[in-house]
């Protein structure tokens, strides 16, 4: 007979085995929220100085050249054609040097950090002229989004709602066929982009227009993590989880210019920021809701509908993938022992 402790080591090593998974996550998280927020700095950020004059050019290039590579200074025609660049979403911030009121404009709802830190140089500009610095906002914000931050979170929701459920699709709905698994993963992905526009319009106000074009960007972001997620754990098994994590938490919201825009971040989060799915819905939902959809709009869909492309081609491999497995499979070997087994730890 043997004894206890030989009997339990098996169930050590399993334990010990999928306890491997949390324990990534814990360190993949760290490393990439630490890397993507601990020291925020401008590097680059687009800023403008208001005139034509001699003035004007004198003080823009002060400025870059006591910045350096932290700002990119440039001067603009007058207050309109500053205005304009704003909402074309190609600066942070525009200063209108005026003797008496000096007055820096932002658009707030392209990013909140990149104002901050723009009114921060220009504060300091403005004290050396001996006048306090007024600031005007071209992008008023929306009553339950003073910081324009809300879209970012309404993110992290969509995100856990839609990779959340790649787990159940992939292991309890793992003898369904792919086809059954797709449609199920387009209706998954509709429930969690009406609980986002729901939670973004009358709940919480976080949107004051334009919530129908925000659904259709949340549902179209959401069916492309399903599709993704389920087509991985077929190639993945208990592993899928890890992966969405790494790919739909760690690296998406760092990436995503909710918090820090990529002038703000180091080089590779503003890499991932230009192609990243994340990055495409903030955006999208940005230029829809507070830029009138003139600041690059299309990009960012197409961005959108290019991940959930990639999805719908991970769909059919993987389809392909399982029907080789039914006809490799051991002969009386029931498909849901199978699933089971590659469910485990998912």
């Amino acid at each position: 007979m043997s004894s206890p402790s030989a009997a339990s080591a098996p169930a050590l090593r399993h334990v010990l085995t999928h306890l491997v998974t949390p324990l990534l996550m814990c360190l993949g998280m760290g490393i990439a929220y630490l890397s993507a927020f601990h020291a925020p700095a401008p590097h680059h950020l687009p800023v403008a100085v208001v005139g034509e004059g001699p003035q004007a050019r004198a003080l823009a290039q002060g400025l870059q050249e006591k910045a350096g590579d932290k700002l990119e200074v440039t001067t603009a025609a007058d207050a309109d054609a500053a205005r304009t660049r704003l909402l074309d979403r190609g600066l942070a911030a525009a200063y209108l040097p005026d003797a008496d009121a000096p007055t820096l404009l932002v658009a707030t709802a392209n990013s909140e950090t990149s104002a901050s830190a723009a009114e921060k140089v220009f504060t300091q500009v403005a004290t050396q002229q001996g006048r306090p610095l007024a600031v005007q906002e071209l992008t008023p914000m929306a009553a339950g989004d003073p910081t324009g931050q809300g879209l970012f979170f309404l993110l992290v929701a969509l995100s856990i709602g839609s990779y959340g459920s790649v787990a159940v699709l992939g292991a309890a709905g793992g003898a369904l066929a792919m086809r059954v698994r797709a449609l199920l993963g387009l209706g998954v992905a509709l429930v969690v982009s009406l609980f986002g526009a729901a939670l973004a319009g009358p709940v919480f106000h976080l949107v004051d227009h334009g919530l129908f074009g925000v659904w259709a960007m949340s549902w179209l972001y959401a069916a492309g993590i399903v599709a993704i997620g389920t087509a991985l754990h077929t190639f993945l098994g208990r592993w899928t989880t890890l992966t969405m994590m790494a790919l739909f938490v760690m690296l998406n919201f760092t990436s995503s210019g909710g918090i820090f825009q990529p002038e703000l971040q180091n080089g590779f989060y503003g890499a991932l920021h230009s192609f990243w799915n994340g990055a495409g819905f903030l955006e999208a939902a940005r230029d829809h809701v507070y830029f009138g959809g003139r600041a690059g709009l299309g990009g960012h869909l197409a961005t959108l509908f290019g991940w959930l492309a990639a999805g719908a081609a991970l769909l059919v491999l993987a389809g392909r993938a399982e029907r080789r497995r039914t006809l490799a499979r051991t002969p009386g070997q029931p498909a849901e022992e199978e699933e089971m087994e590659e469910a485990v730890g998912v």
